[in-house]
């Protein structure tokens, strides 16, 4: 990983610098949940100031309460207008409109989208078709002053609350068209001990990470397990 001073700005977002990825402060959209608060437990240890956000201020402080030093609560425009990075971690149904929502405070902010858009029947999980390809998709047509990066997609919510798990042997798929926010992304993965960003294409390949949880949460029911991935010869 090349060493990192600065995110310096790109064509398509002039206005934007960035500190260096040990300085970010993260604010985790959907931070109630268990994937959101697994994910700013994380990098809470990692020297991260992260703040949760939710609808509901006092639900996002007292899921706080409970995290490292260094996570609080706020509601979710609160969050979000205090962070450089935006992680995006609601559930599919509500993700759309909470983005409408916060386009104007989004603006010019690295935006990284967890989000799987997955159903469940009896025979198990299954990818939900998406009008613009994926959610991360989504999330760039919403948010066209945004810099959109899916990440996270495949991270167990399980390992990452387990206190009895200090390294979290797994890669993340990084998928956007920003270089330097892709980047950028990978850097801030990284501070998590064990975890790689495995850069995999621009947004357009988004769909098929995404589904790929389905198959996944397969693994997982069958071998009673907390699958994640790892790249080959990288």
């Amino acid at each position: 990983m090349p060493g990192w001073q600065t995110a310096t700005v790109t064509e398509t977002s002039p206005d934007l610098t960035l500190p260096a990825p040990a300085d970010l402060v993260l604010a985790v959209l959907g931070g109630t949940g268990e994937q959101g608060r697994g994910l700013a437990r994380r990098f809470a240890l990692a020297g991260h100031r992260v703040v949760l956000g939710s609808r509901s201020t006092q639900r996002a402080e007292d899921a706080a309460a409970g995290l490292p030093e260094g996570v609080t609560g706020a509601d979710n425009e609160s969050a979000a207008a205090q962070a450089d990075v935006v992680i995006v971690a609601v559930p599919y149904d509500g993700h759309r409109d909470l983005l409408v929502e916060l386009e104007a405070v989004l603006a010019g902010k690295i935006v990284v989208d967890c989000v799987n858009p997955l159903g469940f029947d009896k025979q198990g999980a299954y990818a939900l078709p998406v009008e613009e390809g994926s959610a991360a998709q989504q999330a760039a047509a919403v948010l066209p002053d945004s810099r959109v990066v899916g990440a996270f997609h495949h991270v167990s919510a399980v390992l990452l609350l387990d206190e009895a798990v200090g390294t979290l042997d797994t890669d993340v798929l990084v998928l956007g068209d920003d270089r330097e926010a892709t980047d950028l992304v990978q850097a801030l993965v990284a501070r998590i001990p064990g975890m790689r960003g495995i850069f995999a294409g621009r947004l357009r390949n988004a769909h098929q990470v995404e589904a790929l949880t389905a198959n996944l949460i397969s693994v997982n029911r069958r071998y009673t397990a907390h699958a994640g991935l790892r790249v080959t010869d990288v």
